[in-house]
């Protein structure tokens, strides 16, 4: 596991460790680095030669901002080097650190190479770094950002100070959102494609009815302080009660995240017992007759 000195590096030098060099913490970020990466270069590989990096947090891929990035990728290339590191027991296959969407971009603009830097990361790190880059870039909405800081926490022991820490977040804006994992599915949905912010999913917390609260914000177009004062006067959610899912384990959130990662779509997995539910979501028709189209074949 990570000690915090080298945590405190990969937070405060994420660009500078990942070869940007506007970094404002070159100096110390790449003292951290040296530490960490044994073996780094710079080369080109065919697209086929990676895949998405398996603790990727980012769950969905905005439609419009990916074809506007294709569109300057086929009028310019990829300018900044994708971040890899050798895909572990597959020789010659490597896994995409971060610059997943270049990659992306890369497949539809044709492209067969691209302009990679190979790192060496263990699987901690691969996470870390998949989390600070979305979130530094805001690229994370708050159900994605709330759920990597759960994987880190699960999978490799992180406390919410050592999370803070390297985040470069405060510890409560950690808590607050691990808060939020425990909101039903449905309104999480709602966190996910934008309809409500993670200051109305605080707010709706605090309610005995989460989901009936959190469709009445979305129909009405409630502010955050309209949401929270709604839900002060519906009572407060009283302690005996059991009415929360309890939360998904580990496999069933991986499971999630490799089938959205395949289909770029964020795809919810609601298992009770040997059966369940499958729900794909879609933003605009066109996301809707590209899965049909892959359906039926």
């Amino acid at each position: 596991m990570a000690d915090t000195g080298r945590t405190r590096g990969l937070g405060r030098g994420l660009s500078a460790l990942l070869g940007e060099e506007d970094a404002p913490s070159l100096k110390a970020a790449t003292a951290a680095a040296a530490k960490t990466v044994d073996r780094e270069s710079d080369t080109e590989l065919g697209i086929e030669l990676m895949e998405p990096n398996p603790f990727q947090p980012r769950r969905t891929f905005a439609e419009d901002d990916l074809r506007d990035l294709v569109a300057s990728v086929k009028e310019r290339g990829i300018i900044q080097p994708i971040i890899v590191r050798p895909k572990p027991g597959a020789a010659g296959q490597y896994q995409i650190i971060a610059g997943e969407r270049r990659w992306r971009a890369a497949q539809r603009a044709k492209l067969h190479q691209v302009p990679v830097r190979i790192k060496e990361f263990d699987d901690a790190q691969a996470l870390e770094i998949a989390i600070i880059e979305n979130v530094q870039r805001a690229d994370l909405n708050a159900i994605e950002e709330s759920l990597g800081y759960r994987q880190l926490m699960d999978e490799f022991s992180y406390t919410q100070e050592k999370l803070a820490q390297f985040i470069g977040k405060s510890r409560s804006h950690i808590a607050n959102m691990l808060r939020l994992l425990s909101l039903p599915e449905a309104v999480q949905v709602m966190l996910a494609d934008g309809r409500l912010s993670a200051g109305h999913g605080r707010a709706i917390l605090a309610s005995d009815n989460m989901s009936g609260l959190a469709h009445e914000i979305v129909t009405k177009g409630l502010s955050v302080r309209e949401a929270e004062a709604l839900a002060k006067k519906g009572g407060i959610k009283s302690a005996g009660k059991k009415h929360l899912k309890p939360p998904k384990d580990a496999d069933t959130r991986a499971l999630e995240q490799r089938i959205s990662q395949a289909i770029g779509l964020r795809v919810s997995i609601d298992a009770k017992g040997e059966k369940g539910d499958v729900t794909i979501n879609f933003k605009t028709l066109e996301q809707l007759d590209d899965i049909c189209k892959r359906l039926m074949k």
